[in-house]
């Protein structure tokens, strides 16, 4: 089952309150995304550490439901 844009982000926000993402389907099949997060919890944190925080915020739908996702993640500049 394809998870929804909307369905992506309300999980990352409610892990990560001060999140600013942004996602793109890149198929249209409700299975292939692009994220882009910003948020300060990344500051100090390694790109692997950033993206661990939103793969945690994702509760396992990874490679599940969520099939592919191209992330990028930031502190606010």
């Amino acid at each position: 089952m394809a998870m929804d844009a909307r369905e992506i982000e309300a999980m990352i926000k409610t892990a990560i309150p001060d999140a600013v993402v942004s996602i793109r389907d890149l198929a249209g099949d409700g299975d292939h995304y692009a994220a882009e997060v910003v948020s300060e919890s990344f500051r100090g944190k390694s790109r692997v550490e950033q993206h661990q925080l939103v793969y945690r915020a994702l509760q396992g739908k990874m490679g599940g439901a969520l099939h592919a996702l191209a992330l990028q993640t930031s502190a606010p500049k």
